[in-house]
């Protein structure tokens, strides 16, 4: 599922619908599976407790040296003129240095350089998960010096056999090349992760395999490259709130249910590889205790048997059909128990949002959370129900497992249901949460993520994805990943402007007569002002009407996703071909335009102001006059 990360580097520029997109600072990132199949494992120890916004690691390397705890495990490290350079004469070495800590949680960030590389496929990487002495597996996002390739960037595993499992890839917008400074971060919660590269969002993983002491790193690989600014910084526990720019985590609900039959291993199998980010299914026990991936209550509509699921045993359960009412092909299905969903996600990927169907009481919670361990998925699953006491029981019995509370209506107060709850996400019917999309902002202040079931258009995706929503449950995950796609490659909606003429720092002279003009995109109103007073975009500037000297031009423009605002400057000067040209356009007496020209080419420039002085309102206009007057005193002083 799509899972969020600290605050984007980047900020979009003015108000985005208002408060509706306020970001907790510290949530951020999630991540997706490209479809791969890959075995992930899970850490078992308690990592690093995490203190939002704290700077673990803050690097310039200003002080000529490698800093003090960073660890040159192999390969060429050493730093010059405030850079840290890497070099690696091999595709076949994969040098390192490591450093920070171990973290669950948290944000690395470097500006990375190409100085030279052996072939464009040469890499860079920035360690997210790696042992301070070097040894494997590791875990990497990389760069490729051509990283517009399918490959140009990926979430990678070096394995203890010293094996590649490239989990995800992506193409970034434009070639990292050499000789160019790219800004690229990654944003970690346990086993996903979101790269950044240049500011924008490439691509998500869920499929990391965090160790119980691993740090973070820089790599290198047949090139030589340069790091600056190297910071890691930690990030709030929860994050599934989804980052500003960030598309929506995916959520096949029941699987890929429409496509396959619902809550079978088959639907699951389809909706991972479809790319979706969770699987979301129900959990009820069979009569004698275990937890079996049934929506209803009964078995009569989703395979060939009848009665409650209560009523039956597991080994009744485990001989129906559960695939035949949904297609021939899926003859033989079977109704999965959690361990065998459970096993099946953390052997082949993936992360279960799984739904605590109906009323249980403490002892069937309890049952069920120990499949989670058992399983060793306490990491990778995230509880939700309709009923308050299946979470109640879940938070006494594993309060770090994530919890969301769904609801068909709103409460009337979510953000005190969500602290009452100790919830991680509050998670609405879509409808209701559109008919009252104002609650999304105080739960996000709180720190609460909001999921919305169950949503399955792309008119309704848009309408969420407007008013903050974090993450969609849907029948049609194949088809929002799609859409998440387009989302991340759209062009930004955020409005700008500039001042494109007079040009910022022109200097110009009476003769000339300029067009205001203002480029615009994403905007439904431009407002300009000159020197404070009210202009218009399209106005041909008067310069003999302005004063000689500095004129300020402003515009703000605004749009459905805020405001952007834009300044220029430009100089009025003062010179004799100026002057003449307000002469001969000032509208003068014949004989006061041949005085003054005399005068003028006379070079007699005092006497030119004091005859213009004596004639304003009579052989010439008041008005012209009296700039006519300023500027010939403006010379008379050169």
């Amino acid at each position: 599922m799509t899972v969020p990360l600290a605050s984007s580097p980047l900020d979009r520029a003015g108000s985005r619908l208002g408060a509706l997109r306020t970001r907790a600072s510290a949530t951020v990132a999630a991540l997706a599976v490209t479809g791969a199949a890959v075995a992930v494992a899970v850490a078992t120890s308690s990592p690093a407790t995490a203190e939002p916004g704290n700077v673990v690691v803050s690097e310039n390397f200003s002080a000529g040296s490698l800093p003090a705890g960073w660890n040159a495990v192999d390969g060429t490290w050493k730093v010059e003129n405030g850079r840290l350079y890497g070099t690696s004469t091999s595709s076949s070495e994969n040098n390192k240095i490591t450093f920070g800590r171990h973290l669950n949680d948290f944000r690395l960030e470097a500006t990375m350089r190409f100085e030279s590389v052996s072939a464009a496929t040469r890499w860079a990487s920035l360690g997210v998960d790696v042992p301070a002495d070097g040894a494997t597996p590791w875990w990497i996002a990389t760069m490729r010096s051509g990283t517009t390739a399918a490959n140009g960037l990926e979430f990678a595993q070096r394995t203890t056999a010293n094996a590649w499992v490239v989990t995800n890839t992506a193409s970034a917008p434009y070639a990292a090349g050499t000789g160019r400074d790219v800004r690229v971060a990654v944003e970690v919660h346990g086993n996903q992760a979101r790269w950044i590269f240049d500011g924008r969002e490439a691509m998500r993983t869920n499929s990391l395999q965090r160790s119980a002491n691993g740090v973070q790193g820089l790599f290198v690989n047949g090139a030589t490259v340069s790091y600056d600014d190297v910071t890691v910084t930690e990030l709030a526990p929860n994050g599934y709130i989804r980052p500003e720019g960030s598309p929506f985590t995916v959520i096949a609900h029941r699987g890929a249910s429409a496509a396959a039959p619902e809550n079978t291993l088959v639907a699951q199998e389809i909706a991972r590889k479809g790319g979706a980010d969770w699987i979301e299914n129900d959990v009820q026990p069979s009569k004698d205790g275990i937890p079996f991936i049934l929506h209803d209550g009964t078995v009569d509509r989703t395979t060939d048997g009848t009665g409650n699921i209560r009523d039956l045993t597991a080994a009744q359960i485990k001989a129906l059909d559960a695939g035949s009412w949904f297609g021939p092909q899926y003859v033989g299905e079977r109704v999965p128990t959690l361990a065998e969903q459970l096993a099946d996600l953390r052997t082949r990927g993936g992360n279960l949002l799984v739904e605590i169907k109906g009323k249980h009481t403490r002892d069937e919670v309890a049952t069920i959370i120990q499949v989670i361990r058992d399983e060793q998925m306490m990491g990778r699953v995230f509880i939700q129900s309709f009923e308050v006491d299946a979470l109640r029981y879940t938070y006494e019995i594993a309060p770090e497992l994530p919890l969301g509370l769904l609801r068909s209506n709103l409460d009337a107060d979510p953000v005190a249901i969500a602290k009452e709850l100790h919830l991680t996400a509050y998670n609405p019917d879509g409808n209701a949460l559109l008919a009252k999309p104002e609650v999304v902002a105080p739960l996000h202040a709180a720190g609460v993520a909001v999921m919305a079931w169950t949503m399955d258009s792309a008119g309704l995706w848009q309408r969420l994805e407007r008013i903050g929503t974090d993450a969609i449950i849907t029948n049609r995950a194949s088809e929002l990943v799609g859409w998440n796609s387009a989302f991340l490659q759209r062009a930004s909606a955020d409005p700008t402007v500039a001042i494109t003429s007079p040009a910022d720092g022109a200097r110009l002279d009476r003769a000339q007569s300029p067009v205001l003009a203002v480029a615009a995109t994403n905007a439904d109103t431009v407002t300009v002002t000159l020197d404070g007073k009210k202009s218009a975009a399209g106005r041909k500037l008067d310069l003999a009407k302005l004063t000689a000297g500095r004129h300020t031009i402003s515009t703000e423009v605004t749009g459905p996703e805020g405001t952007a605002t834009a300044t220029s400057t430009f100089t009025v000067t003062v010179n004799q071909a100026g002057l003449g040209y307000l002469i001969l356009t000032s509208g003068a007496d014949p004989a006061a335009v041949t005085a003054m020209t005399t005068k003028l080419v006379r070079a007699e420039y005092a006497e030119l102001a004091a005859y213009a002085d004596r004639q304003a309102g009579k052989l010439v206009p008041a008005a012209v006059a009296s700039v006519i007057a300023a500027d010939a005193r403006t010379l008379a002083l050169r």
